[in-house]
């Protein structure tokens, strides 16, 4: 497989709020950056998407008698404090970045725009996406897949809080598979939580494949970008 020239990451809230997933954790925030150097420094261009659920999640946020739409644009005004948070514990170890934002907020970050994004990236700089897509009922996965897209990614890498793609939640199932390999279709068929429906679509039609595999050991993200066996490699038909 090699390595991969064009990557965008997709990692999420709870990633950066520690064992909790709550807030900020001050030693997961530093371990993704570490993972940020390591792709940097192999020379790879790396796009970050951010997502919130560190500290809400639009469909979860019925309970509290908030409609969707609004608990969505919290969810997207969230993402932009995980960017923030993360730009600073990037910069803090030598590596320039950009926070590029799909919602309007010009005192701490840039308007994405597509040619914008990809010019960072090609001068070196690691690009944090924030905003998701900047509209509600889309998923902070969706921005993945549709940045990925745009900005010509040759793959997602999505840091999670287990090691691939099982057949079932190997947590509540210990006799659960994982599977080193899956095509699109398969993973469809069985209804895999890999991606939500929209962006897991949008990875089929564009031949993105999507790296799924575990945040939670160092060096696991330069491994996947590499092209080494790691996790469960989504892809073909």
């Amino acid at each position: 497989m090699g390595t991969y020239q064009r990557i965008l990451l997709k990692l999420s809230g709870e990633a950066l709020g520690g064992e909790s997933a709550n807030g900020f954790d001050k030693a997961a925030i530093q371990m993704a950056a570490g993972e940020i150097r390591d792709v940097r420094a192999a020379g790879i261009e790396l796009a970050v998407v951010v997502g919130a659920g560190n500290f809400v999640r639009g469909t979860e946020s019925s309970s509290l008698g908030i409609e969707r739409a609004t608990a969505d644009y919290m969810g997207m005004t969230a993402t932009l404090l995980n960017a923030l948070a993360l730009q600073s514990a990037v910069e803090a170890i030598g590596y320039a970045t950009r926070v590029l934002t799909a919602i309007q907020a010009d005192q701490v970050a840039e308007r994405y725009i597509r040619r914008r994004a990809m010019r960072h990236m090609e001068k070196g700089r690691v690009v944090i996406l924030a905003g998701g897509t900047g509209n509600p009922f889309c998923t902070t996965d969706t921005a993945a897949a549709l940045r990925a897209a745009e900005l010509d990614c040759e793959a997602i890498l999505k840091a999670t809080k287990v090691d691939g793609v099982y057949t079932a939640d190997p947590v509540g199932n210990p006799n659960a598979f994982r599977y080193d390999r899956i095509s699109y279709s398969q993973a469809m068929r069985e209804n895999l939580r890999v991606m939500d429906s929209t962006a897991f679509t949008m990875c089929r039609e564009q031949g993105i494949p999507i790296i799924v595999y575990s945040m939670k050991t160092p060096g696991n993200t330069i491994k996947a970008a590499t092209g080494q066996a790691i996790g469960t490699f989504v892809g073909g038909e």
